[in-house]
């Protein structure tokens, strides 16, 4: 190896070994869709990786090079320490050279918990804490004082010491000065429980009175309330003495047996705060959701008045500002407070305060505030607010994953992202970018486009290269690259108006307007400037509304499409009917699963600190039945066959002849017509990218009854391609007598609106105003907004072939 050093440094004087590892090498890449692919990225560029929804981008980037690069450093920790960590499995690649230790900024939500805040998940809190507990006046005690998670807690006892031989007890006292409100215990609200919601008080336990999700009276809640002896699970709610009514709803956690076993009886209000309200309603599955709205009414705390603090911390002020105001103040604005503290008592504290929350205005999330629950952020704002602990990095030599970056985003703010993409590439960094925009893919040093299509279809390398080579070759990204939407020659007469007045949600300021019906209407604005809050927070209840929004869809390995829409239901009933046998048969997480593996198809072994292991099922081949259900058959086929079956081929087997079933080509049909065709019914949700995840959220929403869909950004995770095929589909329901508004940033989507709302000027309280009304040909001639100017920009490219104007919408 020496040898081969010097003969080297030999052959190119002032080279050396160590700088020839310019490259990131993949190959034999097999993760999900790949298709034995072999690249080599160059390291310290920005790579953009294209390809249609389900090409297998997220497979190459994050499935394959992330994952590994986060294998290895954490093989780099004890067995012990390992064992606290997230196991990883290798992923499936012959060979991955020059890995750098690799950062992911993905688009998953934030942590759903009620108690965590932009402020709290940034460190920014914590930042503000230390600095009160040092000026605030009158000083209150410790940064814990201010934490609205830290409950004020004192005690005292005798505990026993041993000393030289001999045991003594000391008496011992022992405080802690938290920030919690004690009422609302740190959440801001309080809960209040409309009764009638969680029982029918004219039934029995035994007789089903309870109606809250999961507690069915033969379910194993219901078992244990009826069993618990506290009252008679015979007699009606009604009749219950004031006692058995405190036992069942208020009574604390007590010992009790069950059929022997032994167990803990919880009152159902206590149980339902602990399972349904620890987290963000925003983030529950939909049924529960749906229960918790009708059932619980949130109302501001009265002793905190929503701060969650204590009157102890807020009593500490820096001038006339306590840590409630700071927290309360549009970052911003909280930003210039803090620039205008003079004390060099606490100056490295204020430096770093000021740095993290200029990066806040930087990456343009300025307008929100650090009270802000996390849960609450789109799956664009929460991208961002991940970003900012790594912009003022000194790291370098790090591979930073980005997922769609510009999610989200006005196509006025994309231009700002670029430049922290390339400011993080200027540092030394190698920055990997999966994209739709063509704005994004603009600035990239090399591009990589996967395909040619979807699922099975994708999954090699059509193209590696630069932009202007890409825009030459025959993909379709190439191909569809400079394509630009033209404004509609003619836009539909609408049939109606609903109205929204007064609205004031978060930062909208008395917004009055009039959304036309039966046309297709988009909203825009710069992100933060009231479109969510406009059209989720006030839209006038019982208006028929049918929202889609851009919440993650909750799945494991075992839940595939064909479970998520509902379309598994009727296909089990038309086989159970078809061979005179029960439905619940033919479901692999029921009476018809493989006894071996449990229906999951694969069984799992683990290896404790070590990636466990999945081999597939001997007894049932990976099929997930029983031998006897697969001797059933609808149409000639079993359900395993059923289940492998894509959704184009699907939709045709259900459509006609002896398998016909009307309800299952329904549900297949929507599938089609958001382009979801490729998809297999049994493919697990976990493995779909995020914008199949989207598609298959809009298409099960579609079947739901309501007069008006609202659709929030649902070119999320589309290429070029796709949208035309959105386009279409927006259309269809239009023309079938269904209204549209869509929350939408894209230029093609408000290209193709009928009707437009444009919000701003700016964001948080620089928006929240109505700054255009109309046409987007109006739009585009009078240009009045930073919308107007990008739309005309991006329309004056669709008339030019000459290649420049479409540069001119790219930063």
């Amino acid at each position: 190896m020496v040898m081969d050093e010097m003969s080297n440094d030999e052959m190119n004087p002032g080279a050396h070994v160590a700088d020839s590892h310019d490259w990131i090498r993949v190959h034999g890449a097999r993760e999900n869709n790949l298709k034995d692919i072999s690249i080599e990225l160059p390291k310290r560029r920005l790579t953009v990786f294209t390809g249609v929804s389900g090409s297998g981008k997220s497979s190459l980037v994050f499935g394959t090079i992330a994952a590994e690069s986060q294998r290895m450093i954490n093989e780099t920790y004890s067995t012990f320490v390992q064992g606290f960590m997230p196991t990883l499995a290798r992923p499936d690649v012959d060979v991955l050279d020059g890995l750098t230790t690799a950062i992911i900024v993905d688009q998953e939500r934030m942590g759903a918990n009620i108690r965590s805040t932009v402020g709290t998940a940034t460190d920014a809190n914590a930042l503000l804490r230390i600095l009160f507990s040092r000026l605030g006046v009158p000083h209150i005690g410790s940064s814990q004082a201010f934490s609205f998670n830290v409950a004020s807690i004192s005690g005292a006892g005798a505990v026993t010491i041993e000393k030289g031989g001999t045991t003594t007890k000391e008496r011992r006292s022992f405080s802690i000065t938290g920030g919690m409100c004690s009422r609302c215990e740190g959440r801001g609200s309080v809960t209040d429980f409309d009764l009638g919601q969680l029982y029918d008080d004219s039934k029995s336990l035994n007789e089903g009175a309870l109606t809250i999700p999961g507690y069915s009276s033969d379910g194993w809640y219901g078992r244990i309330f009826s069993g618990s002896g506290f009252f008679d699970p015979d007699k009606p709610i009604s009749k219950f003495t004031k006692k058995e009514l405190n036992d069942l709803l208020y009574k604390e956690p007590t010992k009790i047996k069950v059929d022997n076993i032994n167990l803990t009886y919880e009152g159902l209000i206590p149980k339902i705060q602990k399972s349904f309200l620890a987290k963000d309603v925003e983030a529950l599955q939909p049924h529960i959701r749906a229960f918790v709205e009708r059932t619980v009414v949130f109302t501001t705390c009265p002793d905190c008045d929503g701060t969650r603090l204590n009157e102890g911390a807020r009593s500490s002020r820096i001038g006339t500002v306590n840590i409630a105001d700071a927290c309360a103040m549009q970052i911003s604005d909280l930003a210039e407070w803090v620039r205008g503290l003079d004390e060099p008592s606490v100056a490295p504290l204020l430096t770093a305060l000021r740095e993290l929350l200029d990066s806040f205005v930087s990456i343009g999330l300025g307008y929100l505030s650090l009270e802000r629950s996390s849960g609450t952020l789109s799956g664009g704002e929460a991208q961002r607010t991940k970003m900012i602990r790594h912009l003022g990095s000194s790291l370098t030599d790090v591979t930073y994953v980005f997922d769609e970056p510009t999610i989200g985003l006005h196509p006025h703010d994309i231009q700002r992202m670029n430049a922290l993409l390339l400011r993080l590439r200027d540092k030394g960094n190698t920055v990997l970018v999966v994209e739709h925009k063509p704005e994004a893919i603009a600035i990239a040093d090399h591009v990589v486009d996967l395909g040619p299509g979807a699922g099975s279809a994708g999954g090699t390398v059509c193209f590696e290269g630069s932009l202007d080579g890409l825009r030459a070759s025959g993909t379709i990204t190439g191909r569809h690259l400079d394509d630009r939407a033209s404004l509609k020659e003619s836009v539909r007469t609408p049939t109606g108006t609903l109205e929204i007045r007064g609205a004031t949600t978060n930062n909208l300021r008395d917004v009055d307007v009039d959304i036309p019906l039966g046309v297709l209407v988009v909203l825009t604005g710069v992100a933060g400037s009231g479109k969510s809050s406009l059209i989720h927070g006030s839209m006038p209840t019982g208006a028929g509304v049918v929202s889609i929004d851009q919440a993650g869809i909750k799945g494991s390995r075992r839940s595939n499409p064909a479970t998520y829409t509902g379309l598994l239901e009727p296909i089990r009933k038309a086989f159970a009917k078809a061979n005179g046998v029960k439905p619940a048969l033919f479901s692999a997480n029921s009476e018809g699963a493989c006894p071996s593996c449990n229906g999951a198809g694969v069984i799992y072994t683990d290896l404790a600190m070590m990636a466990g292991v999945a081999t597939p099922c001997e007894l049932c081949e990976g099929k997930r039945f029983q031998a006897s259900v697969l001797e059933y058959h609808l149409g000639g086929r079993d359900i395993s066959e059923v289940l492998a079956m894509s959704v184009t081929e699907a939709e045709q087997f259900f459509g006609a002849g002896d398998a016909r079933t009307p309800a299952a080509h329904a549900v297949l049909v929507r599938l089609a017509d958001v382009g979801l065709g490729y998809l297999s019914l049994g493919q697990p949700l976990t493995t779909l990218s995020g914008g199949e995840r989207q598609r298959l959220k809009l298409a099960t929403r579609m079947g739901d009854k309501g007069g008006i869909y609202v659709l929030d950004e649902p070119t999320t995770g589309l290429h070029l391609a796709d949208v035309e095929q959105l386009l279409g589909l927006l259309d269809r329901l239009v023309d079938s007598g269904t209204s549209v508004i869509v929350v939408e940033h894209h230029q093609a989507v408000m290209a193709h609106a009928d009707w437009i709302i444009d919000l701003g000027p700016g964001a948080g309280h620089d928006g929240g105003r109505i700054v255009f009304e109309g046409t987007p040909a109006d739009l585009v001639a009078g240009r009045p907004t930073l919308t107007g100017q990008h739309l005309a920009a991006y329309v004056g490219a669709a008339s030019s072939r000459d290649g420049e104007a479409s540069v001119a919408v790219a930063p």
